[in-house]
């Protein structure tokens, strides 16, 4: 019972240090995601002392500590071996900071969101269509990992289109800078990362193209959202500049011979 109440009291202070370092952190992005990591080892420290603390007040010593924690290994050895794994892969994202909270995701599986908690199993991450999932935090550690807002706050897109063969080229260029324009989430202040045209492919049916622009932090963690505005807008510059877009088409060609010899075919039959 002893031992419980240091633990209850151990986790009621965590809670009240891990909510001021909340309310502290809240001032700017860096600022919190490293008040969320200070929190979170608080916590783990704070309540692995009240354990200590809670066995050594009814006389289990720490020689007594040493085989409680054999037999623990044991366990471990045996079935704990994911949790163990989680737990650590958890440690790691907080020292390496290779992950924070509310950077945008996406993992080899093809989950993405937004990263809102880092638990002790377990990250949290919140999609665009608001749904919430838990990730082992093992997938973090050992699969491919993609964060959009780890360092670089915009992010690069590539929006592909198509026209007929034969339009003039500039004509394009300058229809979908116009588009580019349009669209609010473009960075326009940056000269290293002004939007431009390329010319991709001499496809089947048409010129393919892509317009390349940056986007600003804001858009990034909505990336199918902002690919629909720039498609909308593109399709719209194209019109107004009097460009087709393309569909796929196929020529067919008939060999006379084989004709004439379908025609005979078809002349026996009737009679």
């Amino acid at each position: 019972m002893r031992v419980a109440f240091i633990v209850f009291i151990a986790i009621w202070i965590s809670r009240l240090l891990r909510h001021a370092l909340n309310r502290i952190g809240a001032r700017g992005e860096g600022t919190q995601s490293a008040f969320y990591t200070v929190g979170r080892l608080l916590h783990y420290v704070i309540i692995a002392a009240s354990i200590v603390i809670g066995l050594s007040s009814i006389g289990l010593s720490f020689a007594n500590l040493a085989i409680v924690a054999g037999a623990l290994g044991v366990g471990i050895g045996f079935g704990l071996q994911s949790i163990v794994n989680n737990f650590v892969s958890g440690l790691i994202l907080l020292f390496e900071r290779s992950l924070k909270v509310g950077d945008y995701v996406e993992l080899e599986s093809g989950v993405g969101g937004v990263v809102r908690e880092i638990n002790v199993r377990s990250t949290l991450i919140n999609t665009n269509q608001n749904l919430d999932i838990l990730v082992p935090n093992s997938e973090f550690v050992s699969g491919r990992l993609i964060n959009w807002t780890h360092k670089e706050s915009s992010r690069r897109m590539h929006i592909k289109f198509g026209v007929a063969y034969g339009t003039d080229k500039e004509l394009v260029k300058k229809a979908a800078l116009e588009a580019a324009a349009a669209v609010t989430h473009t960075v326009k202040d940056n000269p290293l990362k002004r939007p431009d045209v390329w010319l991709t492919n001499f496809g089947d049916s048409s010129l393919d193209f892509e317009l390349v622009i940056w986007v600003k932090q804001a858009s990034v963690r909505r990336p199918a959202m902002v690919q629909s505005l720039y498609m909308w807008e593109i399709e719209s510059a194209l019109g107004r500049a009097g460009i087709e877009i393309p569909f796929p088409q196929r020529d067919l060609h008939i060999r006379s011979g084989l004709h004439a010899a379908a025609t005979t075919a078809a002349d026996g039959n009737e009679n």
